[in-house]
């Protein structure tokens, strides 16, 4: 039986598996992979063919048919050795594959479902611009109805898989009378080539020639971030891009509407993300803590130590309950917004402070890049802005609790 009341037997199965995985192959390259800023194909293939990509998705997609716990576990288990790889999953899965899942037509599932649940190719989602970031309402990206197509012009940044991934996203305003607020936002499925063709071919996924690619969508250049390295974030460029009108996903002006509840679930899943890197730093502490000698004794034997430790493991199990809580009644088919806010609001923060903490008490060791304890700590903090940062959380979560009152003000 299981010892958390949201898993079963089938679940824990399913996170041994990953962890074992998580230990044999990603765990030697992490250090590398994120001192040379590289995309890891060949995990990513191994990934692809264990099912993770498309690891929520019904058989008859390709997917794997697993439950959203068991999404979710996985997520959880990749970032307790490593984040960009988690994201790479969670990036892939909610933000490129879901809107089509949930918003497409049995045509566009069809046709672009298989390719990604297989990890086939990657997809990613284009919201993000430069005018409109946590006020996503502000998009300026551009839609021109043509009669049998749309002319997509604008840039989106930070995007996920916007060099390695060949299906996204994208949302444009098709109203030109709504130039500001929710109005007029339509969402859009535009292709194009990966940017690692080479690499592709060489390990077997990352591209399927048979995906019509539609011009003028490119990628710009890769950002060197402080952390979530290994992971491909660059801008996503619309040049005249010219996209067929069965590529339009949803009802023309419900973007808005569909991407707020694609986020809802990307919230669940960096919440996960956080919590397995709270975790991974965790282990990585009590490891050293036992081992390290100070004044002649390991210095967790020192009650500085136990507090320490102590106050991040209770954050843990508060964090775990939230997020699988939060996944649960994703699962259920239940209300949870203001749940997946507040998971993804407690476990981003407790990543960050039980990350450096790591690196404290590590000492000058947790400083170097000999210990995994300093990358952790760079990854921890990208979980406080992605998918919304912590003010919008705390606005997210308010708005829910005193919706009334909010609206008699608003």
């Amino acid at each position: 039986m299981s010892d958390i009341p949201y898993l079963t037997d089938e679940h824990h199965q399913v996170r041994e598996m990953v962890r074992e995985f998580a230990e044999r192959e990603i765990r030697p390259i992490a250090r590398d992979c994120d001192r040379d800023a590289r995309f890891p194909w060949n995990t990513v293939k191994q990934m692809a063919e264990l099912g993770f990509m498309g690891a929520p998705w019904p058989v008859e997609l390709d997917g794997s048919g697993m439950d959203y716990l068991s999404y979710i576990l996985i997520v959880e288990e990749l970032a307790r050795v490593d984040a960009s790889h988690a994201i790479t999953v969670s990036a892939h899965t909610t933000l490129g594959t879901s809107p089509i899942v949930h918003f497409g037509t049995e045509e566009q599932k069809q046709r672009f479902v298989p390719l990604l649940a297989s990890g086939r190719v990657l997809g990613g989602f284009g919201l993000t611009e430069p005018g409109a970031g946590s006020d996503a309402a502000g998009t300026r990206t551009t839609a021109v109805d043509k009669g049998d197509h749309y002319v997509l012009s604008g840039s989106k940044i930070f995007i996920t898989h916007a060099g390695v991934g060949e299906i996204f996203v994208v949302t444009a305003r098709t109203d030109p009378e709504a130039t500001a607020g929710s109005r007029g936002i339509t969402s859009f499925i535009v292709t194009k080539d990966t940017v690692d063709l080479a690499a592709c071919r060489e390990v077997g996924i990352g591209h399927a020639d048979d995906l019509p690619k539609i011009d003028g969508v490119r990628a710009g250049k890769k950002e060197d971030k402080l952390g979530w390295r290994a992971s491909d974030t660059r801008e996503l460029i619309l040049e005249d891009a010219v996209v067929p009108k069965e590529n339009m996903l949803g009802r023309e002006g419900r973007g808005f509407i569909n991407f707020l509840k694609t986020l809802d679930d990307g919230r669940i899943g960096v919440g996960a993300l956080s919590l397995g890197l709270a975790e991974g730093a965790l282990d990585e502490c009590v490891q050293y803590t036992s081992e390290r000698e100070q004044f002649g004794r390991p210095i967790g034997a020192f009650q500085g130590v136990h507090f320490e430790i102590a106050d991040i493991a209770t954050a843990i199990e508060a964090a775990r309950h939230l997020v699988y809580h939060a996944a649960w009644l994703r699962q259920q088919g239940k209300p949870f917004k203001k749940e997946a806010s507040m998971a993804k609001l407690f476990a981003s923060e407790l990543a960050t402070r039980a990350t450096i903490t790591a690196v404290q008490l590590h000492g000058g060791y947790g400083y170097t890049t000999e210990y995994p304890v300093e990358r952790m700590m760079r990854d921890a903090k990208v979980g406080e802005i992605g998918e919304g940062t912590s003010e919008i959380q705390r606005i997210v979560i308010a708005r829910e609790l005193l919706g009334e009152v909010v609206a008699a003000t608003g």
